[in-house]
């Protein structure tokens, strides 16, 4: 679905995240073929009231897209972020993603700037 050369270590992470319990690893499926998945974090914040959800992963199959998959995937996300407490959600998207970006604006989110990111692993 888009993410190359993960085969090597997709197992270990996919078994990893799901033992997560600060984790929610969501799939779509139809007739046994996935057409998406969604990974959910929550995370506690200490000096704010409610906690935080973030999408780390969203992904929906090129031939099931625009057809509701993807917002039904949000909003089961959601409903589950605020069964656990949490007030926000966040999600990150490369700018490149113009499409995911529409879609993200008509589900209701607003870009929020100010992201800093630092590479642990300069070689690679």
């Amino acid at each position: 679905m888009g993410y190359n050369n993960t085969e090597v270590f997709i197992a270990r992470r996919l078994a990893q995240l799901i033992a997560d319990p600060t984790e929610q690893l969501l799939i779509a499926e139809h007739d046994s073929t996935v057409l998406g998945f969604l990974s959910l974090h929550f995370i506690p914040q200490l000096a704010l009231a409610g906690d935080f959800a973030r999408v780390s992963y969203f992904c929906i199959a090129e031939g099931a897209r625009s057809n509701g998959v993807g917002q039904h995937m949000l909003q089961h996300a959601e409903r589950l972020a605020r069964e656990r407490g949490c007030d926000r959600m966040e999600v990150h998207c490369h700018e490149r993603r113009s499409k995911a970006h529409a879609f993200y604006a008509r589900e209701g989110y607003r870009e929020s700037p100010r992201y800093l990111i630092k590479d642990l692993n300069p070689s690679h």
